[in-house]
């Protein structure tokens, strides 16, 4: 299984246009980070987390010409603005994009963008199916994602784990059936915003401890915000077998 990081940053922390911090005139491309998501490829089967306000930009840099579902962490803007811009994937396909998520999320979707679910259906608009996930494993086109729950402050939010890959983002506490469900994950991905203590996310040096207490393989830190410093610098201060991820990065899972 393939999986690329199409975004590995967030929009907490971002300085202002013309900013002169180090992450904004950095010249490594590491640095340049877009909302965070991913993209999983097994076999024929391209599968996205999270659509954020970056996804049409992500798929035509990683040249995504099929896309076989989306899947939502939770109903947080920087996740789920980018869905409109499924449309162009209805087009190829001819058919409704499936769009995976629990009862909430749907419920937040149906609201931002409710031109997609009126009655008359205007020409060109977004043509969803919504399927409804819980915290039970379920399977997409015979891949089965069995979801991790957590917390962003007091949000549920699902992580996911396919195989031995395991996926978390925007939360700052896993209950101990979450870590039972990541037993024997070998690939970690785990939100890490910024060095100082965050009320709804993991800090890096909290990060780090989930990642030993997981015991990964290897741990990629993603949903970075531009207070955490450069890739470069940052990636040198890490333990063994832990990494920032960058934008583009692929890994094999």
């Amino acid at each position: 299984m393939k999986v690329t990081f199409l975004g590995t940053g967030t929009s907490q922390g971002v300085p202002v246009i013309a900013c002169t911090c180090p992450v904004c005139v950095s010249l490594d491309y590491r640095d340049k980070r877009l909302r965070t998501s991913i993209l999983i490829s097994e076999d024929a089967i391209n599968l996205v987390i999270d659509t954020g306000p970056d996804f049409r930009q992500q798929m035509l840099r990683e040249r995504v010409n099929k896309l076989d579902a989306v899947i939502f962490t939770h109903a947080h803007k920087d996740h789920t603005a980018g869905l409109d811009d499924v449309r162009a994937f209805n087009f190829l396909h001819q058919k409704d994009m499936p769009v995976y998520g629990t009862r909430e999320v749907h419920a937040q979707l149906r609201q931002e963008f409710y031109y997609a679910f009126e009655s008359v259906r205007y020409p060109g608009i977004p043509q969803l199916q919504l399927v409804e996930i819980t915290d039970t494993p379920f399977f997409i086109e015979g891949l089965e994602l069995v979801p991790l729950p957590v917390k962003h402050l007091h949000m549920p939010v699902l992580g996911f784990r396919v195989g031995d890959f395991s996926y978390i983002t925007d939360a700052n506490f896993i209950p101990e059936e979450t870590y039972r469900r990541l037993r024997g994950t070998r690939t970690l991905v785990l939100n890490a915003l910024q060095k100082e203590t965050h009320a709804s996310h993991f800090n890096l040096d909290e990060a780090i401890a989930v990642a030993r207490e997981v015991g990964a393989e290897k741990t990629y830190f993603i949903h970075i915000s531009h207070k955490l410093g450069r890739h470069h610098d940052i990636a040198h201060q890490l333990p063994a077998s832990m990494y920032l991820a960058h934008d583009g990065l692929t890994v094999i899972a």
